[in-house]
């Protein structure tokens, strides 16, 4: 399985969100020049994410997004699935329907497959947006402490 851009794009934008919208709503532009993202592809991947039900839309002069429910509830697997669609590595017809394949009774692959794409989305459902933005914290520190460092 390969993530595209709007997978590998619209988690880094997330995670920026749900850093600086705590307080108040969050403009795309601002997103936009934090990630380094084109403001009109990070409107479109913005677009599929409210429409997942993860991101809301604020009006106004203070407008902006924010996340629809906490970090702690949006897992990477919910993010990812909203951008890329299913997350399979490997489309069995074997697994899908019963009569999906002709040698789905006799095919012993088709189990390799099915613990791949279960592990897959194990693992991305496991990960929550908050503990990307505490690594994301820490990560910054780290750079922040680094570069006072170099200054003396």
């Amino acid at each position: 399985m390969k993530l595209s851009t709007k997978g590998r794009y619209g988690l880094r934008a997330l995670i920026d969100l749900a850093m600086y919208s705590e307080k108040e709503a969050v403009s795309i532009s601002s997103i936009a020049a934090r990630q380094n993202i084109s403001e009109s592809y990070l409107e479109q991947l913005v677009g599929k994410l409210k429409k997942a039900g993860i991101v809301l839309s604020i009006r106004g002069a203070q407008g902006g997004y924010k996340l629809a429910k906490p970090a702690s509830d949006i897992s990477v697997g919910d993010i990812l699935r909203a951008l890329e669609g299913n997350l399979d590595a490997v489309e069995c017809p074997g697994l899908k329907e019963e009569n999906g394949c002709e040698g789905a009774d006799l095919c012993v692959t088709k189990y390799v497959w099915q613990r791949i794409n279960e592990s897959i989305s194990h693992a991305v459902d496991e990960m929550k947006l908050d503990q990307l933005v505490e690594e994301s914290k820490k990560t910054k520190n780290k750079g922040q402490q680094k570069s006072k460092a170099c200054e003396n």
